[in-house]
């Protein structure tokens, strides 16, 4: 067509389409779910691709996607509820900000963020811990940005690279990684790479800006809880990280037993990402809830008001399983994977590259993930030995890289951190962006070893 072979009118339809993803998006200001109903239409249309053909696929690519990972984010939310209400996030940073002390807080910051972030959406974690910085920075006295910038790089550290965050997820289905083994390469990648960016960095930036929080804001947020009336620290992990645990027994017991053995079996049930969240929800009615005196009625409230943010989420997850498929069935994907193969570019580098690109665009790390996988999922096939886990994790890396204006996050930090734009990027940016850099170099030292 136009005088191209078909395999570069493929590529050059992509890049069209990828383009006019991204204008949608920044200059027009369209929803990302429409935007994406939009270019896996035109992506169809101008391939060549039957009508029938182009609904089924992107019909298929949908549901694919959120039958997974829909029940995934809504009892993962249902579960970040319930400890964010019970108090139970109070008690872990309370408990940690004790055992480091004042002098060492930043570090008990950074800690508290990752381990309450492992089922939380960083929107709800940030929203969730921002009072813990504003108490703690008012009862030791230490600069707001030198205990802020360690908490926001545990939340995002683990929100990129560690299920059951969506998009880690989403890229274990299209890649079609072990979970167990995910979470575990993923905790190896991110907590190292939180530190850099967290503790030594936050430390670091906050010589040359200390940060003035808002004074309305810590007045209306830094409310200290009584610590009688919050969950145990011992019962609080226990609840949150049990999801992990079965996951990662589940996988060892893969790994150790034999196909037919009944604790492999049973292992296969109850380690599921779906069961393992299931099992530890209705822990927390327990832990977080019963225990703590609070009736069902409040509880139910609690559990339907979780469900109403995730909404958008959901469907722009879908609608990017939808416009994945489109890359597939077209033909674009195999075309890229081939061109990757041809020129000997790292897999593991080229999901990192197309899903940073693609975040500097859009600004949504979910976009990101989700076109990103979608065009480098092709390359898995035609590589032989590469780790589908690596790939997940330099997927999500990617997609962390260079918050800026186009980013909601970018100005979430901004208002409650009280600085400006030029501070904002000397801070919350350049974190975003070195654990995007750092994470990269260490799945690149992992791939050697795994």
């Amino acid at each position: 067509m136009f005088g191209m072979s078909h395999e570069t009118f493929l590529l050059l339809d992509a890049v069209v389409t990828v383009i006019g993803l991204i204008v949608l998006i920044t200059k027009f200001k369209f929803h990302p779910f429409i935007a994406l109903i939009i270019a896996a239409a035109f992506l169809g249309l101008t391939s060549g691709m039957p009508i029938g053909t182009i609904i089924k696929a992107f019909q298929d690519g949908f549901g694919g996607v959120l039958g997974f990972v829909g029940i995934i984010l809504a009892l993962g939310t249902m579960l970040g509820k319930m400890m964010a209400e019970s108090g139970g996030a109070d008690q872990i940073a309370q408990t940690l900000i004790r055992a480091f002390g004042k002098d060492k807080v930043q570090w008990a910051m950074m800690f508290a963020a990752f381990l309450v972030g492992i089922p939380l959406f960083f929107e709800i974690g940030f929203v969730l811990l921002i009072p813990l910085v504003f108490i703690v920075a008012r009862r030791t006295g230490v600069s707001i940005i030198k205990i802020g910038i360690p908490l926001l790089a545990g939340l995002s550290a683990v929100h990129g690279l560690v299920p059951p965050h969506p998009g880690p997820l989403l890229a274990i289905g299209v890649f079609g990684a072990d979970i167990g083994k995910t979470i575990l390469y993923g905790l190896i990648v991110a907590l190292p790479t939180a530190i850099i960016a967290g503790p030594i960095y936050g430390t670091f930036i906050a010589k040359y800006i200390p940060g003035h929080p808002n004074q309305e804001l810590v007045d209306q947020l830094a409310r200290e809880n009584d610590s009688a009336d919050l969950p145990s620290f011992s019962i609080t992990l226990i609840t949150v990280l049990s999801p992990v645990f079965l996951m990662l027994l589940k996988t060892f017991a893969d790994v150790v037993l034999p196909d037919g053995n009944f604790f492999r079996t049973f292992m296969d049930l109850i380690g599921h990402p779906i069961s393992a969240l299931l099992l530890a929800l209705l822990l927390s009615l327990y832990t977080f809830g019963y225990k703590q005196g609070i009736g069902s009625n409040q509880m139910l409230k609690w559990l339907d008001a979780s469900l109403a943010p995730t909404a958008a989420i959901i469907l722009i997850i879908g609608a990017g399983g939808g416009f994945k498929q489109m890359l597939v069935t077209s033909g674009v994907g195999n075309v890229i994977g081939n061109m990757a193969v041809a020129a000997q570019i790292s897999p593991i580098l080229l999901a990192w590259l197309v899903a940073a690109v693609i975040r500097i665009a859009t600004g949504s790390a979910t976009v990101a993930t989700i076109t990103g996988a979608g065009i480098v999922v092709p390359v898995v096939g035609m590589i032989p030995g590469v780790n589908r886990e690596l790939l997940v994790l330099a997927t999500g890396a990617g997609s962390l890289i260079l918050s800026h204006v186009n980013d909601a996050g970018f100005w979430l930090v901004k208002q409650y951190f009280n600085m400006t734009v030029a501070e904002t990027f000397k801070t919350w940016t350049a974190m975003e962006t070195i654990l995007s850099v750092v994470g990269l170099g260490f799945i690149l030292l992992l791939s050697l070893f795994v």
